[in-house]
Parts: C-alpha cells; structure tokens; sequence
C-alpha cells in the first residue's frame, strides 16, 4: 500500500460543498491500494502511521507520533498515488488496485484505524473531493508498506 502523508494544523475534506470530514492538528493521510495488496499490509500501514515520530516535542525535535499528541487522522482515498509516469506524459494507473478491492482495502483500513485511534475522520471513496490542508511545517513524507 502506498500512502503520502502530511502533518497539519487543520484538514477536512469537501463532497458536493459539504464537509464530511475534519480534523485539527494531526495527519492527513491519502492512502492507495496497489493490485495484490493485502489487509496485512495495511495493518502494517497503520500501525507505522500511528507511531510515525513527525510532531515536535519541547525541544522542536521531530519526537512524538500522532497518538502523542492526540491528534486526529483525516485519512482519504487516493489511487493516483499509484501513477506510473514512465511511459510518457499521460499517467498509468494499471498498477492500482481495481475499485472494488480498492474500496475494500480502504474501507479495512478504516476499520482499523477506527479501531486503533479515537479520532478519525475520512473522505468519501472514489467521490470528487476538495480536500483542504494546512500543512504544518510542512511535513510531507511518502510512506510505502509492501
């Protein structure tokens, strides 16, 4: 599973002008299923994100990890992160997992950050989203669990 994740002050996430997900300081974590990608995965997926030491203690230093701090998980869908852009200039998405084990994948996944962590928060599954961040630092680090 590949996910691109990023610190922040404040995220949430539109469908249709409608928030449907929002968090304040925390992770906002786009997350993609690539083909034969497996719940272990993405267990593994979780449980680094959740011990992911990118907030500041007292001394500025990068030392706490978002259940540290209380912080919330905004965790949305995102395929593209499976682009291959080798092979010219219109992207390949062959190597994403296909919807429905795509959506299943991410809806395991919810599960089990719901699970694991008090606050969580997604978007909608393949919907047009607008998703607003405040990137906080920023802090922006590509996370891939094979």
């Amino acid at each position: 599973m590949i996910s691109l994740i990023q610190r922040v002050s404040q995220a949430h996430v539109e469908v249709a002008s409608v928030t449907i997900g929002e968090i304040g300081p925390g992770l906002l974590v786009l997350v993609c299923a690539e083909q034969g990608d497996t719940e272990a995965q993405a267990d593994k997926l979780l449980a680094k994100l959740l011990k992911l030491r990118i907030f500041s203690d007292e001394a500025g230093k990068m030392n706490r990890s978002v259940q540290d701090i209380g912080g919330g998980l905004l965790l949305v869908s995102q395929f593209t992160l499976a682009a291959d852009t080798t092979g010219g200039n219109r992207p390949s998405f062959t190597n994403a997992a296909g919807p429905d084990e795509g959506r299943r994948l991410y809806e395991y996944f919810v599960e089990r950050a719901r699970a694991s962590h008090p606050l969580v928060q997604t978007g909608e599954f393949a919907a047009d989203m607008k998703v607003h961040v405040v990137n906080d630092g920023p802090v922006t680090i590509p996370l891939t669990v094979k």
